[in-house]
C-alpha cells in the first residue's frame, strides 16, 4: 500500500489539539541537548484529546475527486468566421488564412472577444492552438467556460503572417464547452482554433531519487528527504510563512481549518547590518520542530556596502565585482582577509564572506540540535528585483554566489542538516545539480484569480531540472486546488503560502481575498494534502485503517461556516 492509499483509507482525526500543539515551553530551548529535545518532541506528539475528535467531525476529510480521464486522439479545427461575431467582422485581405476568411475588428479596450463553441470526445486535457496574426504585440486572454484560463502576447513579425500560438493542457469535459479569446489592447486577426489531445502532462514523472547533494548529510536530513521523496506524487505537504515568532498565521489556519501546516517557513534578515533578529527565527524554528513539524528557512539578504538593501534598485552593491577565481570557500576568515589585503579578492567578495559566515553560525545552532532544514537561499534568482539577480551582474555572478555559499556552508561550516532548495526559476540560472536537492518556484497571482494547479509551470520546470529532482511551490499567493493538482498531474512536493494580505485581513481575521474559506478548508482536509497531525502519525507509524466517505452537504456547510 503506497502512502496515498494509506491516507485514503485512514480517516485521521485532528490528532493534535490546539493545547497539545502549542503546549511546548520554549524557555531554554536552544540549550537543550539532542536527547532532551527528542524527549520534548515525543511528549508533544503523543498528546491527544477530545477536542481533536471534535475538530475531525467539524472538518471531515475530503477525498481527492476529479472526473475519470480517458485519453483520445483528436485534432478538430474550428474556423473563426463560423463563430457568432457580435461587433467583430470577417475579412480576407491578409494572406495565408484557412476557410473563407478570418475574424478582425477587436477594439483596444478589452470589450471584444470571440467565442468558439467546441465539442470534445472525452474528459481529458487538450491543447488549444490559435492561428492569429497582428501588426503589433497584443495581450490576449483565454477563457474556458467563462473562467480565465491563460494569457499570452502575440509576437508579430515583418511578414505579417499568421502564426500558431498554443496553450497547453486545458481540461475539458466530454461534450460541449466554450473557448473565448479576448484581445485586451489591440486588434488581432483570428483564423481558427485547433483542439488536440495533450501529451505533456502525462510525461510528468515523480521518480525523484531522494538523494541529498551533500554526501555528508546528517541522518535526520536524510530521513526527511526520504520522507519527502516517498510522498512525492502522493501528497502535497502544507506549508505557511510566519511573519514573526508568535505563529499567529499557524493558529489562524488551525482556527479556520482544524489543521496545522506541516512546514513552518520563516526568513532571516540582516537589516541594519545586524543579525540580531535571527535569534527569534532560530528559537521559533526549534519550537516548531519540537511540536513535530518541519522547518523551512530563507534569507532576506541585505547587500553589503554603503546602501544595504535586498532590492537591486535600492543598493549600489554590484555582485559582479565580488566574483573571483580564488578558491576561498573552505578557507578561514583570516586567510580570506589576507587575500583581500594582497588585492587578490575585492572588498565586495570579502563582505559576502562575512555575511555568509554570520548566517552560517545561526544555522549551526539548528545543526547542533540535529534539526533538518529546508534551506532556500538567494531566492527568485531569475528576477532582476533582488541584487543577486540584477541583470547588470550577469548570470555567471548568480551561479558563482550559489556555489560559494553551498561549498562554504557544507565544507567549512559542515552544515550537514541542510536540504538545499534551489529557487532560481529559469534555465539560465540553473546551478550545478550536485549542489541542490529540491527545485522550487514562486508563483503569485492577482487577487480573486483562480489559482488552480499551475501545472504549466510545473511541467516546464521539470523539463529544466529533470525528473530526478522534486519540484515544490516555495511561495504562493493562494492555496493550490488539491483536486485539480492531482487531475492535472502537478503534485507539488509542498507549498508555502506567504503571510500578510494573502492570509490575513486588516483586522487580523482570515482574508478570503486570495483563497476562500471553503477552498482553504478543503485543501487542508484533503486526502491529497499532508498536515501536521498526519505527518506526525506517519512518522510514528501509528496508522489505524478505516474507510472514508465524501462529506455530506451538511458537513460541508458546517465546515465553511467555521
Amino acid at each position: 500500500m503506497n502512502l496515498r492509499q494509506r491516507k485514503a483509507v485512514l480517516f485521521l482525526a485532528a490528532a493534535m489539539t490546539a493545547a497539545a500543539l502549542t503546549g511546548c515551553d520554549t524557555v531554554g530551548m536552544i540549550e537543550m541537548s539532542d536527547d532532551s529535545l527528542s524527549d520534548s518532541v515525543q511528549s508533544v506528539t503523543d498528546e491527544t484529546s477530545a477536542e481533536a475528535t471534535e475538530a475531525a467531525s467539524v472538518y471531515p476529510d475530503y477525498p481527492v475527486v476529479y472526473p475519470e480521464i480517458e485519453q483520445q486522439e483528436t485534432g478538430d479545427t474550428y474556423e473563426a468566421e463560423s463563430c457568432v461575431l457580435g461587433n467583430l467582422t470577417t475579412a480576407a485581405e491578409r494572406a495565408g488564412f484557412s476557410g473563407t476568411g478570418y475574424v478582425t475588428g477587436f477594439s483596444t479596450d478589452d470589450t471584444d472577444s470571440l467565442t468558439f463553441e467546441v465539442n470534445v470526445p472525452s474528459n481529458q486535457h487538450y491543447d488549444l492552438s490559435f492561428c492569429i496574426a497582428s501588426d503589433t504585440a497584443v495581450s490576449c486572454t483565454v477563457f474556458v467556460n467563462d473562467t480565465e484560463f491563460s494569457s499570452f502576447d502575440t509576437m508579430p513579425d515583418d511578414s505579417g503572417a499568421f502564426a500558431v500560438i498554443t496553450i497547453y493542457g486545458a481540461f475539458l469535459l466530454n461534450g460541449e464547452s466554450e473557448i473565448r479569446l479576448q484581445a485586451n489592447d489591440g486588434n488581432i486577426d483570428v483564423d481558427y482554433l485547433k483542439i488536440s489531445n495533450n501529451t505533456t502532462l502525462s510525461e510528468i514523472s515523480y521518480e525523484a531519487d531522494g538523494e541529498l547533494s551533500n554526501e555528508n548529510a546528517s541522518d535526520s536530513a536524510k530521513e526527511l528527504m526520504a520522507f519527502l521523496s516517498d510522498c512525492y506524487g502522493e501528497y502535497i505537504l502544507t506549508g505557511q510563512y510566519a511573519s514573526d515568532e508568535t505563529n499567529s498565521e499557524m493558529d489562524l489556519i488551525y482556527k479556520t481549518t482544524g489543521k496545522y501546516p506541516v512546514i513552518r517557513f520563516a526568513a532571516f534578515s540582516n537589516a541594519d547590518d545586524s543579525f540580531d533578529s535571527c535569534e527569534e527565527v532560530i528559537d521559533s524554528s526549534v519550537e516548531w520542530y519540537s511540536r513535530g513539524g518541519i522547518v523551512g528557512l530563507m534569507w532576506h539578504w541585505e547587500s553589503p556596502g554603503e546602501n544595504p538593501s535586498v532590492y537591486a534598485e535600492d543598493t549600489d552593491f554590484d555582485l559582479s565585482n565580488a566574483v573571483t577565481d580564488e578558491d576561498i570557500a573552505a578557507l578561514p576568515q583570516e586567510d580570506i582577509k589576507a587575500l583581500l589585503d594582497e588585492g587578490k579578492i575585492s572588498k565586495e567578495c570579502y563582505e559576502l564572506i562575512l555575511d555568509i559566515d554570520s548566517i552560517s553560525q545561526e544555522l549551526a545552532r539548528l545543526r547542533d540540535l540535529d534539526i533538518p532544514v529546508l534551506w532556500r537561499p538567494i531566492h527568485e534568482g531569475s528576477g532582476d528585483w533582488y541584487w543577486w539577480g540584477a541583470k547588470s551582474c550577469g548570470i555567471d555572478a548568480y551561479t558563482w554566489l550559489w556555489n560559494l555559499m553551498y561549498n562554504r556552508m557544507t565544507e567549512y561550516f559542515e552544515l550537514d542538516n541542510l536540504i538545499w532548495v534551489w529557487n532560481g526559476q529559469s534555465a539560465d540560472t540553473l546551478v550545478d545539480k550536485d549542489t541542490f536537492d529540491i527545485a522550487a518556484l514562486d508563483i503569485y497571482m492577482e487577487e480573486g484569480a483562480e489559482y488552480g494547479s499551475r501545472y504549466e509551470q510545473f511541467a516546464a520546470f521539470q523539463k529544466i531540472v529533470g525528473s530526478d529532482k522534486m519540484i515544490a511551490l516555495s511561495e504562493c499567493s493562494s492555496i493550490p486546488d488539491i483536486d485539480v493538482a492531482f487531475r492535472d498531474n502537478a503534485v507539488w512536493s509542498f507549498f508555502g503560502l506567504w503571510y500578510g494580505k494573502y492570509l490575513v485581513d486588516e483586522n487580523g481575521n482570515y482574508s478570503e481575498a486570495y483563497t476562500s474559506t471553503d477552498e482553504l478548508v478543503r485543501a487542508y482536509n484533503s486526502s491529497g494534502a499532508l498536515t501536521l497531525d498526519e505527518y506526525i502519525e506517519m512518522k510514528n507509524g501509528t496508522y489505524e485503517e478505516s474507510t472514508t466517505e465524501a462529506p455530506t452537504e451538511a458537513q460541508e456547510t458546517t465546515a465553511s461556516e467555521e
